[in-house]
């Protein structure tokens, strides 16, 4: 993605580099000279060796360079720096190590341009370390040394040594240019994401816009990112907004700040603006990736089937980011057939391919089926990552196949050297709750030997609002509410376990405390396309000029429901009220809006989608089956966890989610 390697810009030096030199030795010459010792005395020969190590090296013939070396006394600066990028291109880092060590001999290496080169040369080749060490021995560092080790160090995700490394660089008195400020920006995110970093990275945008750099393309591009992995969206949409001039980099940037942050809507509005503004660049491969995941977050299958379409007159159809992307976003609209075709069409498939098609398969809750192409991509060669077990382990429990889960979890280390992480063991205490293991749930969070944090016992929360274990429930939100104070949610789930166990005076002192912390429960919000536009849903929208038609057609519907054997489920109402109050508290949910809208405005036959952006209640659950069955409609609603596909009044989840 863009966002994790913003474009690469060359740094000037101090003279251009001519590669191809005026009079090239054709190929035969270099034999003739290795082998003619008239050449190798006098000023001639120094001439000659020195044109003969960089005609070599031009071809690529590193070992042949590395003999003259030996025999040449005095190798010019264009020498050496054509040996030390033949040794990166070359990926040979002793060959590196035996160029530096002659340039130490020489007594060229506190030339500030050569050690410029080495150390991009060490950072290339992964060994940072002595890149580190040619940077402490240089002497007189100019910029571009400074500038040199905040990439290498940068690369190897060392942001916190190139922070400290940059603000003595400042006290020193020595100037940054574009490069610098880029490759500090990448710093703050290169490492942990902590608020530290974020304040540094305040303070160097504050730097570089004293410094009247806040025009420049790449450098607001990279400002951009930076807010972005932070999910600080409104700074980043700032910075964005305010550019003067702006290139595909900075859409793309701007478009998968939005698409990673939740704001799918932005993502793709931000498209279509930069569709109808751009004219000289076209949407790349980064820009497709980002709008499919903003299709697949709103399950917007018509405006992802054009995107397709786009795609595939572009040419982008072979970039494998882009086609792993489609494979996630037709499966996230419910089309799991296309995701699959669109898979079995691939000339070449990467780990991250098989994951988008093993996660498709877990969210509809084929959890055997996900096992199964897991199966087949060992078969196929591809070893499996972190994500991989994440994605087949949420398949698991989305199926409530506990053992072939235990199994998955145990062959991780055992079999592919994976050291579970707390993504990993948030799947397991999620498997084993949803399957009413919960006192195994409760020993595997015990057992942990790093500190649980905040997704594995929300997992175990959110197991108990399921099974209503109050016990437990109590111990996991303690941990919580430590670890995020700011977490409404949190208060919410337990005050649910509560109302649903009649415990009134807790629900009570749960919202005492929510309010007492300022917080806010999330309110519910769906999603739907109709026609190719986006419709957004909130349980309580006053200004939206449709509700009141469409709460009119929901009370009707509801009363029909009811002569049908529909009772609605209030157990999940957070007050103490009279049953009426209770049915027409539910009758508003988000999901309901959004159901009876698309029963208004779709035609027979043509199936319902709806996205939320929380786990679907009981009543809507239950509610959205009746449906189903004596509105002869097909509805497929995806809530923060999985797919649920109503058809003839059954859940595709077996009422077990």
């Amino acid at each position: 993605m863009f966002l994790s390697h913003p474009p690469q810009v060359i740094q000037p030096t101090y003279y251009t580099v001519n590669f191809l030199p005026r009079s090239p030795l054709k190929p035969q010459s270099c034999s003739v000279a290795l082998n003619n010792p008239s050449i190798s005395s006098g000023a001639g020969a120094k001439i000659s060796n020195n044109q003969l190590i960089q005609s070599l090296c031009k071809e690529g013939k590193l070992k042949q360079a590395l003999r003259v070396l030996s025999q040449e006394s005095s190798p010019s600066q264009q020498t050496y720096e054509l040996l030390i990028l033949c040794c990166g291109h070359r990926s040979s880092l002793s060959d590196g190590l035996r160029v530096h060590r002659h340039i130490l001999d020489n007594g060229s290496d506190q030339d500030p341009f050569l050690a410029t080169k080495l150390i991009g040369m060490y950072s290339d080749l992964g060994s940072v370390d002595y890149a580190r060490k040619v940077f402490d021995k240089t002497r007189k560092r100019t910029i571009y040394v400074w500038n040199a080790l905040f990439r290498a160090l940068t690369l190897a995700g060392h942001g916190e040594e190139v922070l400290g490394l940059y603000w003595k660089m400042n006290r020193i008195g020595v100037e940054s240019d574009r490069f610098t400020y880029t490759y500090v920006l990448k710093a703050c995110v290169a490492s942990e994401c902590t608020a530290d970093h974020l304040t540094k990275g305040k303070e160097i945008h504050a730097h570089l816009t004293r410094r009247g750099y806040n025009a420049h393309v790449y450098i607001m591009t990279t400002l951009v990112d930076m807010y972005a992995r932070f999910g600080c969206v409104d700074y980043a949409s700032y910075v964005f907004n305010g550019m003067p001039v702006r290139n595909v980099v900075s859409w793309s940037a701007m478009i998968a700040c939005y698409a990673k942050n939740g704001k799918a809507f932005e993502a793709l509005r931000t498209f279509r603006e930069m569709m109808t503004e751009t004219k000289d660049s076209s949407p790349n491969s980064v820009t497709m990736v980002s709008v499919l995941q903003a299709c697949a977050s709103l399950a917007a299958l018509e405006q992802g089937r054009l995107i397709h379409g786009y795609i595939l007159r572009r040419g982008l159809d072979s970039i494998l980011p882009v086609i792993s992307a489609l494979v996630t976003m037709y499966g996230r609209c419910g089309k799991l057939d296309v995701g699959q075709r669109v898979f079995d069409r691939m000339h070449d498939r990467d780990v991250v391919s098989w994951n988008s098609l093993i996660s498709s398969y877990g969210v509809h809750g084929y959890g055997r089926k996900a096992i199964q192409i897991f199966e087949e991509m060992l078969a196929n060669g591809a070893s499996p990552t972190p994500v991989t077990f994440v994605s087949v382990l949420g398949a698991c429990s989305h199926e409530g196949l506990v053992e072939e889960g235990k199994r998955l979890f145990e062959s991780m280390w055992r079999d592919h050297g994976i050291k579970p992480q707390v993504e990993h063991y948030a799947c397991m205490v999620d498997l084993l709750g949803r399957a009413n293991r919960l006192d195994e749930a409760a020993k595997m969070v015990q057992d942990m030997r790093t500190e649980p944090g905040p997704k594995v016992w929300g997992s175990l929360l959110g197991s108990c609002r399921i099974h209503g274990n109050v016990e437990l429930a109590e111990r996991a939100s303690r941990r919580l509410f430590a670890l995020e104070p700011k977490n409404a949610g949190n208060y919410v789930l337990l005050a649910d376990i509560y109302a649903e166990a009649q415990m009134w005076d807790e629900v009570k002192r749960v919202k005492k405390l929510l309010e007492h912390r300022g917080l806010q429960k999330l309110p519910g919000r769906c999603w739907m396309e109709v026609r190719r536009k986006m419709y957004s849903f909130v349980s309580v929208d006053e200004f939206n000029p449709l509700m009141e038609q469409i709460h009119a057609f929901l009370v009707k519907l509801a009363e029909d429901m009811k002569e049908k054997g529909y009772i609605p489920q209030t157990k999940g109402v957070l007050y103490e009220l009279e049953t009426e109050e209770k049915e027409r508290i539910v009758l508003g949910h988000s999901e309901k809006l959004a159901l009876a809208f698309g029963l208004i405005n779709t035609s027979k036959g043509e199936p319902i989608r709806i996205t939320k952006n929380l786990r679907l209640c009981e009543d809507c659950h239950l509610f959205t089956k009746f449906i189903s069955k004596f509105m002869e409609k097909e509805i497929l609603v995806r809530d923060v966890n999985r797919f649920h596909r109503f058809k003839n009044g059954v859940c595709s989840c077996g009422d077990y989610w």
